[in-house]
């Protein structure tokens, strides 16, 4: 998999030595630049914004999210919970499936509470009529499968053949319009407009007969709406079309533009060895702190990396393959020209790691989770957020 991230940005000028290794740094002024185009796109098209907490949920960030987005989205009872505690405005919450014990607690946090199938909402509606008649606001949406694949990774795409992420929009009814407020789709993984633009031509169709008859529509999130070359025009327009045909509002769940290319994870080489060429150990793990490196797969961007085809003095830079500290053979993030000699307690950083690395973290193997910091590159403040011990680790366990 590929991805069009890695713009070093800010952190070109910034010294690694000034925080742990491991840590993420993110980059504040980034991050305030990312959600002035998320608010533009908002207030151009009428469309309301939320940010996608699965993604990134770094609620130390939560003011400045809500200075600029009309809510966020979330996963289920822990992220409700999380919204609820630190983020302003809307909370939209979508559960593949929900268990009977939480759904209580998610339709009071929620403003709105997507189900994945119509026999879901027919199961728990008894719990949703409690729910209103105890005077709890909130709306029941429903998520659609638009059986139109784009992802470029089917395991990714949730219109793959037999995914269980949604209805299939085929097989919608009058029926299931009626037991809800709006709908809910989600298609896209890093992708431009385009793909949304073909992905809205299939299901046109499918819901053209109930326009009128829903409150709100929701297009979810894979929008990388904050890369530069993003047709942010067309989407404008796209989402004022949407609801003018629709007579809904429009609402987006950007997920990864809310931090894209907003924060970086440093590391250190610890040792160094040849094995047909140079084989470094650091003390970032692609299975415990960059699971995507492995999962997706695809390979991050290193700050100030050299290409591949430049080339170096004799003992100065060159191909070095980097794999983590754990004992899990594939524990691999690739191999990379560094413009110094690769020796032990080098620092160095893997760009655009905000989203979806520091969410997925985890202690595979006891290895230690990376420190958070914040910093202001148009300050230059720098803050420690979070740091992680022994007992973080032990705590999970039993």
């Amino acid at each position: 998999m590929e991805t069009r991230a890695g713009d070093p940005g800010a952190f070109a000028q910034f010294d690694l030595s000034r925080v742990d290794s491991p840590a993420f740094v993110v980059d504040a002024a980034r991050l305030r630049a990312n959600l002035r185009v998320l608010a533009d796109i908002g207030e151009r098209s009428g469309a309301k914004v939320l940010a996608a907490l699965k993604a990134f949920s770094m609620w130390s960030t939560a003011p400045i999210v809500g200075e600029y987005l009309d809510g966020v989205c979330t996963s289920g009872l822990w992220e409700a919970r999380l919204a609820s505690e630190f983020y302003d405005g809307e909370i939209a919450t979508y559960c593949a499936a929900y268990k009977a014990e939480d759904l209580a607690e998610i339709l009071r946090l929620s403003d709105h509470v997507i189900f994945n199938s119509p026999a879901q909402i027919e199961r728990f509606w008894p719990q949703i009529e409690e729910a209103r008649a105890r005077g709890e606001a909130f709306d029941i949406g429903l998520r659609i499968n638009p059986l139109h694949p784009e992802g470029e990774v089917p395991k990714y795409d949730p219109s793959a053949p037999h995914s269980r992420l949604g209805f299939p929009i085929d097989q919608l009814t009058e029926e299931h319009v009626e037991l809800v407020d709006g709908f809910h789709f989600h298609n896209l993984c890093e992708q431009d407009f385009e793909p949304l633009q073909r992905t809205w031509d299939k299901v046109f169709d499918y819901f053209e007969p109930f326009f009128g008859q829903f409150n709100w529509i929701n297009i979810g999130g894979g929008h990388h709406v904050t890369r530069a070359d993003y047709q942010v025009d067309e989407l404008v327009q796209f989402l004022i079309d949407m609801a003018e045909d629709t007579g809904a509002q429009v609402y987006i769940e950007p997920g990864e533009a809310v931090a894209l290319d907003a924060g970086i994870l440093v590391g250190t080489v610890l040792d160094v060895g040849w094995n047909g060429m140079p084989v470094a150990v650091v003390d970032i793990s692609a299975t415990c702190h960059m699971p995507d490196v492995i999962e997706a797969p695809y390979r991050p961007a290193m700050l100030g990396e050299l290409p591949h085809d430049v080339e170096v003095d004799e003992g100065e830079g060159g191909a070095v393959r980097l794999g983590g500290p754990s004992c899990l053979a594939g524990d691999v993030i690739g191999d990379y020209c560094f413009p110094v000699p690769v020796e032990p307690g080098l620092r160095f950083a893997f760009c655009d790691q905000a989203h979806y690395s520091m969410v997925k973290t985890t202690t595979f193997n006891g290895v230690p989770l990376p420190s958070i910091w914040l910093w202001d590159s148009e300050t230059d403040a720098l803050e420690c957020v979070r740091r992680f011990d022994y007992e973080d680790f032990r705590g999970r366990l039993s």
